[in-house]
């Protein structure tokens, strides 16, 4: 102690620290958060799991290259915006830009394009890999957030809230070759239909579901498939 205090006497008033200077704060406004009423839509390749394990992984990127290039384009085809892409699986919002009507029809006419563009590529890939694929859809209607999200320079523009993880669940109970979706979607084709003088009798209602961690179940539809394979 006696050495650092003969260090400060001996050093001069130049080379003494001193009090800084006032420090401005400048507080940062976080972005408003954009809402809307959309139709949330999951696809999921069905028979994933044994795929990998058979082929070699190099063997499984263009597979999957042309699964996702399947999906995406019919989700393109009827106004849909694509978010997020990873493993298996797709999430698209349908309705985005629209002022009304939340895209559920939009989102149905891409899960039928879905089923029936991966159809073929499924019948290749079982003749030629010997794999059994399918693909599952979930579809929900209601409002999400738009937040852009990720680590520092890798951030992503994606949908948050409720709907998501419902329409995610309706996904993965969808057997392969069948499109769930919820009370929320059967109530806007209806109104669509009814709209354009058409019945809505292209699906049928399913037991009630309920969703882990959910308060209460929800009414479920279904597209029925001609052939739906348990992967």
């Amino acid at each position: 102690m006696e050495l650092v205090h003969n260090r400060l006497m001996t050093e001069s008033p130049s080379t003494r620290l001193r009090p800084a200077g006032p420090i401005l704060v400048t507080r940062v406004r976080q972005p408003a958060i954009h809402t809307a009423c959309v139709t949330v839509l999951f696809a999921d390749l069905r028979g994933y799991t044994g795929m990998v394990e058979r082929l070699p992984a190099a063997r499984v990127v263009p597979l999957l290259d042309e699964f996702f290039g399947v999906l995406g384009a019919a989700a393109n085809q009827f106004g849909g915006e694509v978010y997020h892409m990873a493993g298996d699986g797709i999430m698209a919002g349908f309705g985005v830009n629209a002022e009304s009507g939340g895209g559920a029809t939009e989102a149905l006419g891409a899960a039928h394009a879905m089923l029936g563009g991966f159809a073929p590529v499924a019948e290749r890939w079982r003749s030629e890999l010997s794999i059994d694929a399918g693909l599952g859809i979930g579809l929900h209607l209601g409002e999400v957030a738009f937040g852009v999200l990720g680590p520092p320079k890798r951030k992503t523009r994606t949908l948050v809230g409720d709907t998501v993880n419902v329409a995610a669940r309706l996904c993965s109970r969808a057997r392969a070759g069948e499109v769930l979706f919820s009370c929320t979607v059967a109530a806007a084709l209806s109104v669509s239909a009814d709209a354009h003088g058409a019945g809505s009798n292209s699906f049928l209602q399913l037991p009630q579901f309920e969703l882990r961690g959910r308060r209460g179940p929800i009414d479920i539809w279904c597209v029925p498939a001609p052939e739906r394979l348990a992967l």
